[in-house]
């Protein structure tokens, strides 16, 4: 068994710009397949789908396989011939000999079932990334392997590959941090890449409205898109930019958008709430946006009490939130109150996902407990925050490791409507 310490990310860019013979040598780059884990989408591969094409990769050559987690027992055999499909498909398109697969959490279970149920399946993968998830005996169905592994148990590894260690970071942090693109970029290609930040560059904009957790298509509903203001989240203009009858696979796009723009996403549901999903700016091309949504009436949502003087709020970023680790940890600030704590988001319970909203319709914030209803659910977390529906919402937050990153958007009255925010992962 081979146990490498993960190089820090400048020393490996050092090495690799220092050197002219290997920084001009051409790369065949190979198609990428990420499976998602629990409750998980092609979402947690977004940041590192553009740092793979900020060094070279074509954007469509990077693609997420995704499935109904909750009932993978189920449609394990849809999967399998889902991903045999995916794969044919890329091959095809792209003229490469093999694909690259990277998996993480319960994706580990699959795709090592995947590889090592079929030596023709295993033969048309060049590599295989294991994210903070299962242990084995040996590399999956023969094929070359990098583990990663975040915190927790530091013995955990597959006997026979590359398996490295970030005991600092998260579960899914270890999907989305600059350290781990740096490992997968190095283990597919043989060399660093260029850069491990997400660089601006030319942006095509597309992806998936689907339902949480089980990514199926949203249909029956209308996608408008529309720029806004980066202070208020307001929308610049009254028609929408474009318009999606969704449909099928719930999938839109792809449109030409500005790299420092900010757009709002709303999935308009007859006789229903609007959802409106804020994003930063996306700084280049973007195949993997995932509009996470239910059906009115339907899912986790419509646990949340609603009425016409307060706004309702879910902030995600795939890149757990810590609440009880002082300046070591996050801030989310809502209209100026640190919503995270000990209580809501300890660093064990692994939450990228939150629910802000006034329970029990008393215009009161109560941080002292989490919400039972959402604390209860894997990676979600559930907080009593009043936020009044007028104006706009002013969040902002104040990641691990610093900087600030500033989101305000409206204040649309939770009877009506509900109001989703995606924050980078970048740093």
């Amino acid at each position: 068994m081979k146990i490498h310490r993960l190089i820090p990310v400048l020393a490996l860019l050092t090495t690799f710009l220092s050197n002219p013979a290997l920084a001009d040598t051409p790369v065949k780059h190979r198609p990428i397949v990420f499976l998602h884990g629990s409750a998980g989408s092609g979402l947690q591969y977004e940041t590192q789908a553009k740092r793979f094409a900020g060094n070279g990769y074509p954007a469509e050559y990077i693609e997420a396989h995704e499935y109904d987690s909750p009932n993978i027992a189920a449609v394990l055999p849809d999967v399998y011939a889902g991903l045999d499909a995916r794969i044919g498909r890329l091959l095809s398109a792209t003229g490469a000999d093999r694909v690259d697969l990277a998996a993480h959490s319960l994706g580990t279970f699959v795709m090592q079932g995947y590889l090592n149920s079929s030596p023709a399946r295993a033969a048309r993968v060049a590599h295989y990334v294991n994210l903070d998830g299962r242990t084995a005996a040996a590399p999956p169905g023969g094929v070359p392997t990098l583990a990663i592994w975040g915190e927790g148990d530091q013995t955990r590894a597959i006997a026979g590959a590359t398996n490295t260690y970030l005991p600092d970071q998260s579960h899914t942090q270890t999907v989305t941090s600059q350290e781990s693109f740096v490992a997968q970029y190095t283990f597919f290609n043989g060399s660093a890449p260029r850069t491990s930040q997400v660089k601006r560059g030319p942006t095509t904009l597309a992806g998936r409205a689907v339902l949480f957790p089980s990514n199926a298509g949203v249909t029956g509903a209308r996608l408008e898109i529309y720029r806004v203001g980066a202070l208020t989240g307001h929308r610049l203009s009254h028609r929408p930019l474009h318009t999606y009858e969704l449909s099928g696979d719930g999938a839109f796009g792809p449109f030409r958008a500005d790299p420092d723009a900010r757009y709002e996403f709303a999935i308009v549901y007859a006789g229903g709430q609007t959802h409106h999903l804020y994003f930063q700016p996306f700084r280049r091309t973007d195949r993997l946006i995932r509009l996470l949504t239910s059906r009115p009436g339907e899912g986790i949502g419509a646990l949340t009490e609603t009425g016409p003087h307060h706004s309702n709020l879910t902030i995600s970023r795939n890149k757990e939130w810590w609440g009880d680790q002082g300046e070591a940890g996050d801030a989310v600030f809502v209209n100026g109150t640190n919503v995270l704590n000990a209580a809501n988001s300890p660093r064990v319970k692994r939450v990228i996902g939150m629910f802000a909203y006034d329970a029990n319709v008393d215009r009161v914030t109560d941080l002292s407990a989490p919400i039972p209803a959402f604390y209860s659910q894997t990676f979600i977390t559930g907080m009593d925050v009043y936020v009044p529906a007028r104006g706009i919402v002013a969040l902002a937050v104040r990641p691990r490791g610093g900087g600030l990153d500033v989101v305000n958007v409206p204040a649309w009255p939770s009877d009506r409507h509900r109001i989703g925010v995606q924050v980078n992962d970048y740093r």
